[in-house]
């Protein structure tokens, strides 16, 4: 029950009914007169006092009464520490002795209460409370993981020419990895699926993607073995041809020493294998 509207002969007696209907205290609601009641002249022509109490939203005696009830349930003891400012974020954060039964694979355990405490905080509520839930710094620690990966994944996208599908992850950790890539010159980042499947995909940009692949088999086929062929096949008299072959390779490398090449054959992921590659993301936090 949110609100209650109540008579009594006086304003303290309809106040009181209304605590005790709410099971709340004074400090807990707010009160709102609806009619002025008067006593009368010797009881006659007397009117009530008429009142509507509502219960104030509590989001963090809600969010922990919820939470301690799991716990209990579960078997765990955990302390929970509540915060709520600006009127519009509670952040939560749990401590205890066994956190990985609360965090859970990939943090999924962490992020389901999470999401279950936000719908209790908000089920009353005409504000929007936004609930962010940590522990032993865990969020911290996997985003810095999560940065790591997506850098590393980034590379090795460069060096293939290939899209990097990643395992499906849930919307922050997927926004984490498109901050991270936002800005990249080589790459870019898009999501596929639906709902918990859903999955981010790291993709070369496609002038790097097609016009690096493509300037290389034209120039070192057609000018290098060309003519290096034709120098053979004139024996001493090919030195020339063979000199203009080598220098419309060598052209082609002086370009690609400069672009994409120079940029990204220096790094330490040099694989030849050109076959789309799927990562998975479970990177555990001990």
């Amino acid at each position: 029950m949110k609100s209650v509207e109540v008579t009594g002969k006086t304003k303290e007696e309809a106040i009181n009914d209304a605590l005790s209907r709410l099971d709340a205290v004074i400090d807990d609601v707010l009160v709102e007169v609806i009619e002025e009641g008067s006593r009368g002249f010797l009881g006659i022509g007397s009117k009530p006092f008429k009142v509507k109490v509502t219960k104030k939203a509590n989001p963090v005696k809600v969010a922990k009464d919820f939470l301690r009830e799991i716990f209990v349930a579960i078997g765990v003891s955990v302390d929970v520490k509540c915060e709520f400012y600006d009127d519009k974020n509670l952040e939560i954060n749990l401590s205890g002795d066994n956190m990985g039964v609360v965090i859970g694979k990939r943090g999924q355990t962490l992020d389901a209460l999470q999401y279950l405490t936000s719908i209790i905080v908000n089920k009353n509520d005409d504000k929007f409370v936004n609930v962010t839930m940590n522990t032993e710094f865990y969020r911290e620690k996997r985003k810095e993981t999560l940065e790591n990966l997506a850098m590393s994944l980034a590379r090795k996208a460069k060096h293939l020419r290939k899209d990097i599908v990643l395992e499906p992850m849930n919307s922050s950790e997927r926004r984490i990895i498109h901050s991270t890539l936002q800005n990249d010159k080589y790459v870019t980042t898009h999501s596929e699926g639906e709902g918990i499947y859903r999955y981010i995909i790291i993709s070369p940009k496609e002038e790097y993607r097609n016009s690096y692949n493509g300037e290389y088999k034209k120039s070192y086929s057609g000018g290098y073995k060309g003519g290096y062929k034709e120098g053979r096949k004139e024996s001493y008299g090919g030195r020339y041809d063979y000199k203009g072959g080598y220098k419309s390779y060598k052209t082609y490398k002086t370009y690609s020493d400069k672009g994409y090449k120079s940029d990204y054959f220096k790094d330490e992921y040099k694989s030849a294998d050109n076959s789309e590659t799927t990562v998975d993301a479970d990177y555990e936090i001990e």
